[in-house]
């Protein structure tokens, strides 16, 4: 479940008529109602639909026209994993929102099995809103608490992605030292971890250092729009390619995978080779 800041009710009244007028008050007054209820709601226009817990953020947003598309730009960030696992055959997901990335794995990735673990069941009960597919052999969502969830070391994974937030933020439980720990030992050998963090998190530079703590090491990008910052770690590896081999591999991803792979292979490059460390 992702986080960005803007309005969410951008409107141009003038340019209306009274007939428009009336779904939209409408709903606003549903959502008003979900407000004082605190429940997430769904926010609809002619183009998109989005997810929200209130009327500043945007949780997670869909193009009506393009359901499987990831529209904001940390998501896409988010499947830089695929640069180093590009063929991964288990994913687990912490955190559903309106299940773009869900989606997108789902669907770009047919021969992984996806296994989601959401907290509340409001967000849960929306998943038909957001096109979200059905629990099938190779596709779940559970309702469950992502810090429980990765304390069950039954089942490995190749790729760990943590996108939990509420409506006060990123959730506590998922950014402890513990939690990091957990999904180390929840990752297979040479499994990555995919965390979102937003840039205006105060505890920011806490969480990057507890991640790097539990993986040993890890590169973090800024999303494209700069309002998200993506951590990628590796389970006892480091995230090192031959330039030759990761290019190479590059320009296949880019046949299927519209995601600007590109972009955050830059990003990731010059943080691993140009920045001067702290």
């Amino acid at each position: 479940m992702g986080l960005r800041t803007r309005s969410a009710l951008t409107v141009s009244p003038i340019r209306r008529s009274v007939k428009d007028l009336i779904p939209f008050l409408r709903q606003f007054k549903r959502l008003c109602a979900c407000l004082l209820q605190r429940k997430p709601f769904v926010y609809r226009t002619r183009e998109t639909i989005s997810l929200h817990f209130d009327l500043m953020v945007v949780q997670s947003e869909m193009r009506r026209d393009a359901p499987g598309e990831l529209l904001i730009p940390y998501t896409q960030t988010m499947m830089g994993f695929l640069l180093f696992q590009p063929t991964p055959r288990r994913i687990a997901m912490i955190g559903l929102g309106g299940g773009s990335l869900a989606k997108y794995c789902y669907a770009k990735l047919p021969r992984a099995s996806i296994l989601v673990a959401e907290i509340n069941p409001r967000v849960i009960a929306l998943r038909d809103e957001f096109q979200v597919p059905m629990d099938d052999e190779r596709f779940q969502v559970v309702c469950a608490d992502g810090a429980d969830f990765v304390r069950d070391e039954s089942t490995s994974f190749d790729v760990l992605m943590v996108d939990g937030f509420d409506r006060d933020g990123q959730s506590p439980q998922l950014c402890s030292a513990s939690f990091y720990a957990d999904c180390h030992r929840r990752l297979a050998p040479g499994g990555l971890l995919v965390v979102n963090l937003v840039v205006e998190d105060p505890l920011l530079a806490r969480s990057i250092a507890r991640i790097r703590h539990s993986f040993g090491t890890a590169v973090v990008v800024d999303s494209e729009d700069r309002t998200n910052r993506i951590a990628f770690a590796r389970k006892d590896a480091t995230l090192a390619l031959a330039d030759g081999r990761l290019y190479a591999r590059l320009g296949a991803l880019e046949q299927t995978h519209p995601v600007g792979l590109r972009c955050t292979l830059q990003r990731i490059r010059y943080e691993q080779y140009e920045r001067v460390p702290a």
